[in-house]
């Protein structure tokens, strides 16, 4: 485990003292430059690797042996660890559990942006039917770099799509600023209806629907590269990593449901100016980074994450977790926008990934996927106040859970690293022995789940 001191971070950011501690295990490893982690509602991690490939990964940091899906031969071959083409970005319907569909964002064999719509095999929820796929939204790209290829449902249940500015360096066609092109955008299609021969609608209140000089799908604009973005679980904010040309990589932030920003590229790189002519609006009219540092040095790319939102560790709740590629530092913005550099981490940091209890990993370009942790557990207090009992505590061989006026749907043994080590779902039951002899001495967590899904947290000592 790396627990490492805090430092404060870069520009423009008021100096502040924080008492976290960021920490980072090793969960699984051996996967092929893996870009993307997704989870659809269960325990399993989807793990997307650049050359065509998603592997399942499972909460015991096992991974299955045959692949979810393989489309390697519709993804162009990427030309080593550090060509930004392949497969890029997974997104599960909102109703998977029941329609089986998922959506994947990769460059084709022409050299081009592919979204596309596969279903889930008939017979093994495991894996996918390859031949299922059905074209979504294509974009073609001029250069190899800066495709974007983040894909994420929204709160509104719409699909956002991430595209960058078509490469090269410094937008050599002010693609970003055209509001008549899909690239340096966020867009915002409907999935679950079809419009105008498309395989999607656009939804009503898309910003530039009916403006005959912009394009319907277009959410927001002037961006330069939106790796990684995703909203918050509980504010629905959208959070952008953009990455920066060679001075300044940034991270974007929009409340619920606003939409129509222009983020400024190429006209600026973050706050700064970079190339303001050809049109540039004032900039009264742009929407500047929450947060920003230097892009020089060790610094590289930025690798936007997540709001930490899971349910065990209270010091980190609320916050935005980002990461830079080249440098391994992982860095956190909270929800007044102060930021802090959690120091260096070691790892090429290229994606985060959420599990289904909204705990946070991220993933390293050379095959490691890591749990990310705090230092302070939740206290139960700030869940629930029905009378929650785990006897006995300390345990060795079984451990009875009861809740009064209620029913527990759920019981997860966590230990600290985050691992689960025992689950039990759908119980619906006022009280509960769990047999704990397999486990060894130590300290767990102990997660209980109402049946209106309010969550417990309670520290559990095996002897």
């Amino acid at each position: 485990m790396k627990k490492l001191a805090l430092t404060l971070l870069f520009l423009l950011i008021t100096l502040i003292t924080f008492s976290q501690e960021v920490n980072i295990d090793l969960f699984a490893d051996g996967f092929s430059n893996p870009v993307d982690l997704q989870n659809a509602g269960d325990e399993r991690l989807f793990v997307v690797e650049k050359a065509g490939v998603i592997k399942i990964l499972q909460s015991d940091g096992t991974t299955n042996a045959t692949p979810f899906l393989d489309i390697q031969s519709t993804v162009i071959t990427p030309g080593g660890s550090y060509d930004e083409r392949g497969l890029l970005g997974l997104a599960f319907h909102p109703d998977y559990t029941n329609n089986g569909y998922f959506y994947v964002n990769y460059i084709n064999n022409s050299g081009d942006t592919q979204v596309s719509r596969f279903s889930i095999s008939a017979g093994d929820p495991d894996i996918a039917d390859p031949a299922s796929e059905l074209f979504i939204l294509e974009a073609s790209q001029p250069f190899s770099n800066h495709n974007g290829g983040c894909l994420q449902f929204g709160p509104d249940n719409y699909l956002y799509i991430g595209l960058g500015d078509g490469g090269s360096a410094g937008d050599p066609g002010n693609r970003a600023q055209n509001l008549e092109l899909l690239l340096g955008k966020m867009l915002r299609i409907d999935i679950d209806n079809t419009d105008g021969g498309n395989n999607y609608a656009i939804p009503a209140d898309n910003p530039f629907v009916g403006d005959p000089n912009a394009l319907d799908e277009i959410w927001a604009y002037g961006l330069r590269n939106p790796w990684r973005f995703s909203f918050d679980s509980e504010t629905d904010d959208l959070w952008i990593g953009d990455v920066g040309q060679g001075a300044v990589e940034e991270v974007d932030r929009a409340a619920s449901g606003v939409s129509g920003q222009n983020y400024g590229w190429r006209c600026y790189e973050g706050s700064q100016t970079y190339n303001t002519s050809g049109g540039c609006p004032d900039p009264s009219e742009l929407t500047f980074p929450v947060a920003e540092y230097i892009h020089g040095s060790d610094n590289c790319s930025i690798t936007g994450g997540y709001v930490y939102r899971g349910s065990i560790y209270s010091d980190i709740s609320g916050l935005y977790f980002y990461a830079d590629f080249c440098s391994g530092i992982i860095g956190t913005v909270d929800d007044s926008n102060n930021q802090i550099n959690h120091g260096t981490y070691g790892g090429s940091w290229v994606s985060f990934g959420e599990d289904y209890n909204n705990e946070l990993y991220i993933v390293d370009n050379f095959g490691e996927i890591f749990k990310i942790s705090g230092s302070e557990i939740f206290d139960t207090e700030d869940f629930n106040n029905s009378e929650v009992s785990i006897i006995p505590n300390p345990a060795s061989d079984s451990l009875n859970v009861s809740i009064n006026n209620n029913l527990i749907s759920t019981i997860t043994i966590l230990d600290l690293k985050g691992s689960v080590i025992i689950s039990e779902r759908n119980l619906f039951v006022s009280e509960k022995t769990i047999s704990i002899n397999s486990l060894n001495s130590g300290i767990y967590i102990v997660k209980i789940i109402s049946e209106n899904g309010q969550s417990i947290i309670k520290k559990l000592v095996i002897k």
